[in-house]
């Protein structure tokens, strides 16, 4: 197994821990591999009662995937890419129907990928550190891993303004949300991994406090409002005839991400609300995500974030009406069954 994974079995519990700590955590392939792995070891396991996700030293829980990889492998036939997101979404895919109860401790910074491997378990601990964000329309890409299912299902219209802006959510505004299952905070969190294998639910309820006030609560109706629509033109037409300052800043955001993902992030959303199951969503993310990662929007939304660091990335088409129906089509065509993606 990966040194960039821990994984150990231990009175009872099943412990995995993210070590990638100069990362963040972020994950690679053979991180999502020794997660399946794992899982699959203690499936039939009578000894193992509970499984844990957390992240050992340093800061975050897990800051997304392996951009770079994704980036330069884009750039080229994106053979690598595809095959991150095929592991990566079996991965999410094994979470979310796993049997046995599985806990995720979401202390400190949990983006992207993180939301992925956070999401699917059933008990989602916050606490005063958490930061969930899905940001990748800033850098040309959606949110995947599962986004289209989970931000589709948050109150009203919440999830498409977090997939459009990436606004970062505190551990608080999770509770609220139901993104996370119980608060606590963060020096509560190893007498909880400590007693997690008397049972996750009540010691979890045990040691839980009330989370504050949920801050975004406060702009629930003008988010409702102002992002009433599917379709990206509107919203902006929306946010632009408001003089509110909550409107002003949200526009002011949605005009530095790529006018093509966040048309994509919509579209996923609509689909997501629907879809029959859990591998349905996968299926379409993968198709999705097979096509984005080689489009112009992600290489240079990397280069000018995360390579250059310039923040000035130039979008095409650099507004959403110069993003067309037959182009948001073509990146959401099902692929060939001898290319889609498939649980394991």
């Amino acid at each position: 197994m990966t040194q960039d994974l821990i994984a150990e079995a231990d009175g009872g519990v099943g412990r995995i821990r993210l070590n990638r700590p100069k990362a963040i955590h972020a994950l690679n392939r053979a991180m999502c591999d020794g997660v399946l792995d794992a899982l699959e070891a203690w499936r039939d396991d009578a000894a193992v009662r509970v499984i844990t996700i957390d992240h050992a030293e340093g800061r975050g829980f897990c800051a997304g995937g392996d951009i770079r990889m994704l980036a330069e492998s884009g750039a080229k036939d994106g053979a690598e890419a595809r095959a991150f997101f095929h592991t990566e979404y079996r991965m999410n895919h094994r979470l979310f129907t796993y049997a046995k109860p599985i806990v995720a401790f979401m202390d400190g910074i949990t983006m992207g990928g993180g939301v992925g491997i956070s999401q699917p378990c059933r008990f989602r601990v916050a606490t005063e550190n958490t930061k969930l964000a899905m940001p990748e329309t800033g850098i040309g890409l959606f949110p995947d891993v599962g986004g289209g299912w989970y931000l589709s299902r948050l109150p009203g219209r919440i999830g498409q303004y977090l997939a459009l802006t990436g606004h970062r959510l505190d551990g608080a505004e999770c509770h609220a949300l139901g993104l996370a299952t119980h608060y606590l905070p963060a020096e509560r969190l190893a007498e909880a991994k400590a007693r997690i294998a008397q049972g996750p639910e009540a010691v979890l309820d045990a040691l839980a406090v009330a989370a504050p006030d949920a801050a975004i609560l406060a702009h629930r109706d003008e988010i409702d409002r102002l992002f009433a629509s599917d379709r990206l033109e509107d919203i902006f037409a929306a946010l632009a005839a408001d003089d509110s300052d909550f409107a002003r800043a949200t526009l002011a955001t949605l005009e530095t991400k790529s006018p093509q993902t966040m048309k994509v992030s919509l579209k996923l959303l609509l689909d997501g609300k629907t879809m029959p199951s859990f591998a349905d969503e996968m299926r379409q993310e993968y198709a999705v995500g097979s096509r984005v990662v080689q489009r112009h929007d992600f290489l240079e939304g990397v280069r000018a974030v995360i390579v250059d660091k310039d923040n000035s990335p130039q979008w095409n088409p650099p507004t959403p009406d110069g993003v067309s129906d037959h182009l948001i089509d073509q990146i959401f065509a099902p692929l060939p069954d001898d290319e889609a993606w498939t649980p394991q």
